[in-house]
């Protein structure tokens, strides 16, 4: 079965950084577009960032543009989410995404699988 575990998650002060990894399993990692979203008590679930499979291409949203950067090890299996500069406003649970299609990237019901999420808390 398709399993997607996320670790790293958190308490950070305002200003720190976390590094969030996904361990990807049983499926094959690198056809997939693998994306990042979070969300926060009483919020929809909202898009992060993205990286395709194979070559490399990114999508951010805006308000972590500069701050995160998405990457992956096709080798490994992983997708990491590197978090700098980390604010209150982007505490949240942040959830792992794998999308097999990889069109409409930014989208929450177009990714296949997901994981259970890890908490970040940012202090201010």
């Amino acid at each position: 079965q398709v399993q997607l575990v996320e670790s790293g998650g958190g308490l950070v002060q305002a200003g720190g950084s976390l590094r969030l990894s996904c361990a990807a399993s049983g499926l094959t990692f690198s056809t997939y577009v693998m994306g990042w979203f979070r969300q926060a008590p009483g919020m929809e679930r909202e898009f992060v960032a993205a990286m395709s499979g194979r070559a490399g291409n990114t999508k951010y949203v805006d308000s972590v543009k500069g701050r995160f950067t998405i990457s992956r090890d096709n080798a490994k299996n992983m997708v990491y989410l590197q978090m700098n500069s980390l604010k209150p406003e982007d505490t949240a649970v942040y959830y792992c995404a794998a999308d097999y299609l990889g069109r409409l990237v930014e989208i929450t019901t177009e990714y296949e699988y997901w994981g259970q999420g890890t908490q970040v808390t940012v202090s201010s």
